[in-house]
């Protein structure tokens, strides 16, 4: 894994992939190990939600649905990681391991360390939120 302290072939990588995608910058300027935490989960929404266009919208890795629906996105704050619902609200299946505080729609599941993504919960409610895309807020 690449090291801030690696120099110039690091800031160059950067560059590089800012140029492909700004959402692939911002997982590779996070500190470890959220970095890896949001590799880990880009890898997993990738390979369950194949059709996802990944993006950056405000300011943070965005999986879009046919380019124009929000579905979900991965925050860093500076003590976890979270994979972020849009319609997080209709979710029912892992709801005890849903944060909703501070949120009216959204739902995340959120991550300190990769030891504690629990690739079930992850998988099934990535399939739930896919199942329940064309629901509105109300």
């Amino acid at each position: 894994m690449w090291e801030a302290t690696a120099g110039f072939e690091y800031v160059v990588l950067l560059a590089y992939l800012s140029e492909m995608n700004p959402a692939n910058t911002y997982i590779h300027k996070q500190p470890e190990p959220f970095r890896s935490i949001l590799l880990h989960l880009q890898s997993v929404v990738q390979q369950t939600i194949p059709n996802g266009d990944f993006l950056f919208k405000w300011q943070l890795p965005f999986y879009y649905l046919d380019g124009t629906q929000p579905f979900c996105y991965l925050n860093y704050s500076k003590t976890y990681v979270d994979l972020v619902f849009w319609h997080g609200a209709h979710l029912k299946k892992h709801e005890k391991e849903l944060v909703s505080k501070g949120r009216k729609h959204m739902r995340s599941l959120r991550y300190t360390s990769l030891e504690a993504i629990d690739h079930v919960v992850l998988t099934e409610t990535l399939l739930e939120a896919y199942s329940l895309r064309h629901k509105s807020y109300k």
